[in-house]
């Protein structure tokens, strides 16, 4: 009796500009795959994204029968970033949008009642929306899973509404929809303001409204609120999961200061708490997921087997270098209108340990600064390189089975 198949889930995570990060490991473990001859198809059938790791995972997905033209899609986007390509840098729009939130921020008293002049965002994503109607066809995803190139794409978000975290997902199989404590899965067809939602960073970004059970609520980042990141993937059948994440599982710790320093600045906190947002999660659902698989290893395998629980394979593939201290680097490269509008809440210097670095490695869509973190991403992958063939169950090139 042969063992049931192996369904490897890909989970990418949220995180902004971050998010260039994911191409350079997904390129580069395309290319240790194919060195190592492995078997023609889409190496991750489930997909699950959140941020701009859901707009990765979408693309992805929408090429699921050619994954050479899907991994070369993403990279050539990512390569070729410009901001603007994201939201609008133009002085109408950053005056438009960023300094009425600034002076919301600071008079908000004097506008409380003119609606008229409430911001909804400190940026317009307008651009956003072209830039992902001209990478991903959502309209392919019905036709792959019907094909069998793909079982399921997953896209998180969180409501502003009621609170509760929802991971939207497109399958042809029938799930049972998990309902965990303020969160839960809906199935059913995925649109871009699915996308947009998930990708909607707080206060940056505006909110989008979905439909969830007979009505519709205003949802934001799927990254807000998302305390198992890794959740989805499990639920959708795979039992071997790669992570890519954004940052802070194995970079080193930041520079510290002796003695007293300045009051940090709006942009400091702001980093701060979407630090937090983007990639604590993953650290905490990750370790959980490692407890769950050494417990089970010392169960006896006939137990094993009648038990709820399976063990979970897991690689999980993060920065060796701070993004914040990179992203300092590349501030420069950010058009002047932004640098001001950063700058009102302090956004400031250009090197490592520079004020609002951490804020603004999100919304750094420069070619200068992706380049980079694609350039990271590959070296990283490649230093891990036999953990990588093993996951994929796959001997390195020249070797042979005796």
């Amino acid at each position: 009796m042969h063992a049931a198949a192996s369904t490897t889930g890909l989970i990418l995570t949220g995180g902004g500009a971050r998010a260039a990060y994911q191409v350079g490991v997904l390129h580069a473990i395309h290319r240790i795959r194919r060195e190592a001859g492995a078997p023609p198809g889409n190496p991750y059938p489930v997909l699950a994204g959140t941020s701009a790791g859901a707009l990765n995972a979408a693309a992805l997905a929408t090429d699921a029968d050619d994954a050479d033209a899907g991994i070369a899609k993403l990279v050539r986007v990512w390569e070729n970033m410009h901001v603007a390509q994201v939201y609008r840098t133009d002085s109408f729009g950053v005056i438009r949008t960023g300094a009425k939130w600034l002076t919301m921020m600071s008079m908000g008293w004097a506008i409380a009642r003119m609606r008229k002049l409430r911001p909804r965002s400190m940026l317009d994503n307008a651009p956003l929306h072209r830039l992902l109607a001209e990478m991903i066809d959502l309209d392919r995803i019905g036709h792959l899973v019907a094909d069998g190139h793909l079982k399921a794409l997953a896209v998180s978000a969180s409501s502003y509404t009621s609170g509760t975290h929802v991971t939207f997902y497109q399958s042809a199989a029938e799930h049972e929809p998990w309902i965990r404590s303020n969160r839960l899965a809906v199935q059913g067809e995925l649109t871009m303001a699915h996308l947009l939602a998930s990708a909607a960073i707080p206060f940056m970004f505006p909110a989008v409204t979905l439909p969830l059970q007979g009505s519709y609520e205003w949802f934001g980042d799927g990254s807000m609120r998302q305390t198992a990141p890794i959740s989805p993937a499990i639920h959708l059948g795979a039992d071997r999961i790669l992570v890519i994440g954004a940052g802070r599982m194995r970079e080193p710790a930041g520079p510290r200061i002796m003695g007293p320093s300045a009051y940090p600045s709006i942009a400091q906190i702001g980093g701060h708490a979407l630090s937090s947002i983007f990639l604590d999660a993953l650290a905490v659902d990750a370790e959980r997921l490692q407890r769950i698989n050494a417990t089970l290893s010392l169960i006896p395998e006939e137990v094993r087997a009648q038990a709820a629980l399976k063990p979970v394979r897991l690689l999980l593939i993060s920065p060796s270098e701070r993004l914040d201290d990179i992203a300092a680097r590349h501030l420069d490269a950010l058009p002047s209108s932004i640098r001001a509008l950063l700058g009102g809440i302090g956004v400031s210097g250009g090197g490592p340990g520079s004020n609002g670095s951490a804020l603004a490695s999100y919304l750094l869509f420069e070619q200068a600064y992706t380049r980079e973190l694609m350039a990271l991403g590959e070296r990283d992958t490649h230093a891990r390189r036999g953990e990588v063939l093993d996951f994929f169950d796959l001997e390195p090139p020249g070797s042979t089975n005796g």
